[in-house]
C-alpha cells in the first residue's frame, strides 16, 4: 500500500522504514519542509537498531499532494503538530481513505472527525494508544529504531468500522494490535506522558546541561515509585469510565519484553539489556513541550469529569509551567477547538464512539 505519512521526525522515519521493509511504499511529508530535504534531493533513509537496511521513501511537497498519492495516511507529529496538520490534511481526504493518528493525544481524532463531517466526508480514523517503534534522530536522512512495540493500543471512529480499522492496522504493520473500548480508552492508553513527566521533572538539569545519559538507568527506585503513583491515578479515571486499559507493568512488558517487575527494575533489565534509551539532550523536549499540554492537562481534564482528581498530574502540569514560565495548559489549541468545556461526560462518551455525524 502507498502510505502518506505526516511527519518527519524520529516516529515518522522509524514507521517509514518499517513499511517500506514490510513492502509497502511510504510517503513522507515534513509541514516544513526541512527534515525531507536531503531524501527528496535523492539521499537514502538508513535505519539502525530494531529496523535494519537502507530505504527510499518518497516525499511529498504539500499536504495536497500527500492525500492525493496516499490510500492510507498515517499522522506523525507531535502532539502540539496535530490540528495544523489535521487542518492541512483535512480538505484533501477522500471518502474511505482511513487516516491512522500515531500516538493519538487530546481528543484529537474527534477534531478530525468533524472537520470531515463538516465536509460531509466520512472515512475511518484510527487511533493508536502509543506508536510502533521509538528510537531518535540523528539526522534528516538517519532512523535510530530502539524498539518496535510487540503490542499496540487501538481503536477505530466510528465504532462501526472498526474491522476495518483492525485489518488495515494489520496489513501494514502486523499482528500486534490490541481493540480497545472506544476513543477514550485510547486517551488513556498512552502512558507516555505520565512516564515522561516523572523521568524529565527528576532529571531536568541532565536535559538543561546536554549531557548524555541513559533513560532506563534513571529511573530509579524513587523515579520509579512517582511512575507507579501517576499511573494508579489513569487507573482510576479509567475504572470510573467502567475502561480497561493496560498497567504501567504490562506497558513496559509489552513494549520494550522485559519481565515484569517494579518500574525502576524493569528499567534497569531494559538498560542492562542495552535497550533504555538515552533521555533528551535539551530541556526543548517533546517529553514536556508535547506530553505536559497534549497529555498531562487531558488527563487532568478528565480527572474533573469522572470525580477522580488526578492530583499529580495536576501539579506537573503547573510544576513544569513554572519551570519553564509557560502557561502549558493554555498551549493546548485542541480542547478550545472541541469546546471541551461546556460538554458533558455523557456527551463526550457518545462522540468517542461515533464522531460527528
Amino acid at each position: 500500500m502507498c502510505v502518506g505519512i505526516a511527519g518527519a521526525g524520529a516516529i515518522a522515519f522509524g514507521a517509514a522504514a518499517f513499511l517500506e521493509q514490510a513492502g509497502h511504499r511510504p510517503v513522507l511529508w515534513s509541514p516544513s519542509g526541512e527534515r525531507t530535504r536531503r531524501l527528496a534531493a535523492g539521499e537514502p533513509l538508513t535505519a539502525t537498531g530494531a529496523v535494519e537496511g537502507t530505504f527510499h521513501p518518497g516525499v511529498a511537497e504539500s499536504a495536497e499532494a500527500l492525500v492525493r498519492k496516499a490510500e492510507v495516511l498515517l499522522v506523525a507529529v507531535p502532539g502540539y503538530g496535530h490540528k495544523a496538520v489535521f487542518d492541512a490534511i483535512a480538505p484533501h481526504i477522500r471518502a474511505g481513505q482511513a487516516i491512522v493518528i500515531s500516538s493519538h493525544a487530546s481528543f484529537g481524532a474527534l477534531y478530525l472527525s468533524r472537520l470531515l463531517a463538516d465536509r460531509r466526508v466520512t472515512a475511518p480514523i484510527i487511533a493508536w494508544g502509543t506508536t510502533a517503534t521509538t528510537g531518535r534522530q540523528p539526522s534528516h536522512v538517519e532512523a535510530s529504531v530502539n524498539t518496535v512495540r510487540s503490542k499496540i493500543d487501538m481503536c477505530t471512529l466510528p465504532e462501526a468500522r472498526s474491522a476495518e480499522g483492525l485489518l488495515l492496522c494489520r496489513r501494514l504493520f502486523g499482528d500486534r494490535f490490541v481493540e480497545r473500548e472506544g476513543l477514550l480508552a485510547i486517551s488513556l492508553s498512552n502512558l507516555n506522558p505520565q512516564n515522561h513527566m516523572g523521568i524529565a521533572l527528576c532529571n531536568m538539569t541532565r536535559m538543561e546541561h546536554g549531557e548524555t545519559w541513559s533513560q532506563g538507568f534513571n529511573v530509579t527506585p524513587n523515579v520509579g515509585r512517582l511512575l507507579e503513583a501517576l499511573d494508579r491515578e489513569r487507573l482510576a479515571i479509567a475504572e470510573a469510565l467502567g475502561l480497561s486499559v493496560r498497567t504501567i507493568f504490562e506497558h513496559f512488558h509489552l513494549s520494550f519484553h522485559v519481565p515484569q517487575d517494579t518500574v525502576s527494575n524493569m528499567n534497569q533489565e531494559m538498560h542492562r539489556q542495552g535497550r533504555g534509551g538515552t533521555g533528551p539532550a535539551t530541556a526543548d523536549s517533546r517529553y514536556v513541550t508535547e506530553d505536559v499540554p497534549y497529555g498531562l492537562f487531558v488527563t487532568v481534564k478528565l480527572g474533573e469529569m469522572t470525580g477522580r482528581e488526578a492530583r499529580l498530574h495536576r501539579a506537573g502540569v503547573e510544576i513544569f509551567s513554572a519551570l519553564y514560565g509557560r502557561d502549558f495548559a493554555g498551549e493546548n489549541s485542541l480542547v478550545p477547538a472541541l469546546d471541551l468545556d461546556r460538554m458533558t461526560l455523557d456527551d463526550l462518551k457518545s462522540l468517542t464512539r461515533s464522531g460527528f455525524a
